[in-house]
C-alpha cells in the first residue's frame, strides 16, 4: 500500500503524463524532486530480491536492512548533488557460439536511483513512443511485435523486407545525441546531470576501471528506456515523418530495442529506404552492419517467383525465429515462422552444458524441478502459432540430452529409453504447447 508522500509522487507522475499527451512539445522543468524517500521506498521493493550484486556486494536484503537510515542519507546527496553512481561489475554471457555479449551488474543503490529515472521518464516518453516499437515497455512484448510483423506482411502490398542489424547498438550510443534527444523534454538540469552521471559511471572489468565516454551497458534497470528514446527519435519518429512521405507505396517498421525490420511494397523503396538507414545511423555515430542486414524480396508471391527464377524462397530471422512464405489449407498466403536454427543450436548447446554440470552435484528431485522450469520457459518465448514442431523437437532434445547425462553419473545403473519412459510416467516433464496463439478463432477457421 502507498503511503501519503508515495502516492502524491504517483499523482504527479500521472499529471505529468497527461501533460505530455496533451502538449507534445512541453518541457518538463521540475522533475528531479520527485526521488524523496517513499518514492524510492518504492523503487527499493520493486526491484528483484535475488539479482546478482554489483561492485558493493550489496543485495536486496542487505540494503533492506537499514532501509530508512540508507534512504534518508540516498535522497541527501540527490538534494546536494553529491551523488555518485558506483561503476558496474562487468560480466559476460553467451550471444551466439563465437561472441559473448558484456552485461553490467549495478550497485544496489543505483539500481534503486536508475528505477525512480525510469519511472518519472516512462510518464513523459510512454505518450511520445510510437506504436512501431515493442521493447521494454508496459504492456508491451516480442510476441505483440512478431504478431504485428505477421499480420502486416499478410494484410498489408508487402513485397520486400529490409533487415538491419545496428553494429554494437548498447556500447556505441553517442551521450551527446542522447542527452541532446533528451533535452527536447526536459530542461530539468538536476535530473539531466543525473543521467549523465549514470552513463559516465564506468564499470570495473577484470578488477579495472573503464571510463565509459559512450554507450548504455546491457543490464542497467535505466538502460532500456534511454535506448528507447534514442531509437524514438533516430529511428521510429524519422521512419514516421520522412520515409513514409516519400515512400511510392506502403512501407512500415517494427522495433523490438534495437532489433527491427522495415517491410516495403516497392523494390525501389526498399533500395532507397537500406541506403537511409545507414546514413541515417552514420549521422548519429553507429554503423548498420553490413553482413548483418540486407534487402530481401519476401511476401504473396515470394514463393511463384522463387520458383520461376529457379531459387529458393527467401526467410528472415527476427527475435529469434526464422519467418517463411507459407500457405493456409485453403492455398492462401500466410507468414510462417519457426525457431532460428541459429537459436535452437545455442538453447540444446545451453542446455547440454548445464545437465552435465549439474548431474553429479544434487539429487535427481532437486535439478528436476529446474528443467521442468527450462523447459517451461523455452515454451513460454518459443511456443507460438506455426512453431509447434520446434518446440517439440526441443523437448525431444531435452529427453535426449537428460538420459544421456542420467546415464553419465557416477555409480549409477544405466536407464534403457524404456526404462526411462516409465521415469517420465512418473514423474513427468512438461510437454510441448502453443502459449501465443496469433489467430483468433475466425481467423483460424479461415486460416486452416
Amino acid at each position: 500500500m502507498l503511503n501519503a508522500e508515495s502516492g502524491k509522487t504517483w499523482s504527479k507522475l500521472s499529471l505529468i503524463t497527461e501533460h505530455a499527451r496533451r502538449d507534445p512539445e512541453f518541457q518538463f522543468t521540475s522533475l528531479a524532486h520527485l526521488l524523496n524517500k517513499e518514492f524510492l521506498r518504492d523503487c527499493h521493493n520493486s526491484l528483484n530480491r535475488n539479482k546478482a550484486v554489483g561492485v558493493d556486494e550489496v543485495g536486496w536484503e542487505d540494503y533492506n536492512a537499514n532501509l530508512d537510515e540508507n534512504l534518508e542519507d540516498l535522497v541527501g546527496r540527490l538534494k546536494r548533488k553529491a551523488f555518485k553512481p558506483l561503476p558496474a561489475r562487468r560480466v559476460y554471457i553467451p550471444k551466439s557460439e563465437t561472441e559473448q555479449r558484456p552485461l553490467g551488474i549495478s550497485a544496489h543503490e543505483n539500481k534503486v536511483v536508475e528505477r525512480g529515472i525510469t519511472w518519472i521518464l516512462q510518464s513523459i516518453y510512454e505518450v511520445d513512443f510510437l506504436d512501431c516499437s515493442y521493447g521494454f515497455r508496459p504492456k508491451r512484448s516480442c510476441h505483440q511485435a512478431l504478431k504485428t510483423l505477421s499480420d502486416t506482411i499478410t494484410r498489408q502490398p508487402v513485397n520486400h523486407v529490409v533487415e538491419a542489424d545496428i553494429k554494437g547498438f548498447f556500447d556505441n550510443v553517442s551521450h551527446e545525441h542522447l542527452m541532446d534527444f533528451l533535452r527536447i523534454r526536459i530542461v530539468d538540469t538536476s535530473l539531466l546531470l543525473l543521467i549523465e552521471k549514470f552513463l559516465k559511471a564506468g564499470y570495473i572489468d577484470d578488477e579495472q576501471l573503464v571510463e565509459t565516454e559512450q554507450g548504455t551497458p546491457q543490464g542497467s534497470v535505466l538502460s532500456p528506456l534511454l535506448a528507447n528514446v534514442f531509437l524514438h527519435y533516430v529511428l521510429d519518429a524519422w521512419f514516421e515523418e520522412t520515409v513514409k512521405a516519400y515512400a511510392s507505396g506502403f512501407c512500415d517498421i517494427v522495433r523490438y530495442a534495437d532489433d527491427f525490420v522495415c517491410v516495403v511494397q516497392y523494390a525501389k523503396d526498399a533500395i532507397r529506404i537500406e541506403r537511409a538507414l545507414k546514413n541515417r545511423f552514420a549521422r548519429y555515430g553507429l554503423e548498420i552492419h553490413p553482413e548483418k542486414s540486407r534487402n530481401i524480396s519476401f511476401g504473396n508471391f515470394e514463393r511463384e517467383n522463387a520458383a520461376r527464377q529457379k531459387r529458393r524462397a527467401n526467410t528472415f530471422d527476427f527475435l529469434g525465429f526464422t519467418h517463411y512464405c507459407d500457405t493456409t489449407r485453403k492455398g492462401r498466403f500466410k507468414v510462417g515462422r519457426k525457431t532460428s536454427r541459429k537459436k535452437f543450436r545455442s538453447k540444446c548447446k545451453e542446455l547440454n552444458a548445464w545437465l552435465k554440470s549439474v548431474r553429479n552435484l544434487v539429487k535427481t528431485k532437486e535439478w528436476w524441478k529446474i528443467l521442468k522450469a527450462k523447459l517451461r520457459g523455452h515454451y513460454q518465448y518459443y511456443g507460438v502459432s506455426e512453431n509447434y514442431r520446434g518446440v517439440l523437437m526441443y523437448y525431444k532434445k531435452a529427453l535426449e540430452l537428460t538420459l544421456k547425462w542420467m546415464n553419465r553419473r557416477s555409480q549409477k545403473k544405466k536407464l534403457s529409453w524404456a526404462r526411462f519412459l516409465s521415469y517420465l510416467d512418473k514423474y513427468p516433464l512438461p510437454k510441448p504447447k502453443i502459449v501465443h496463439n496469433f489467430y483468433t478463432n475466425r481467423m483460424q477457421r479461415e486460416l486452416f
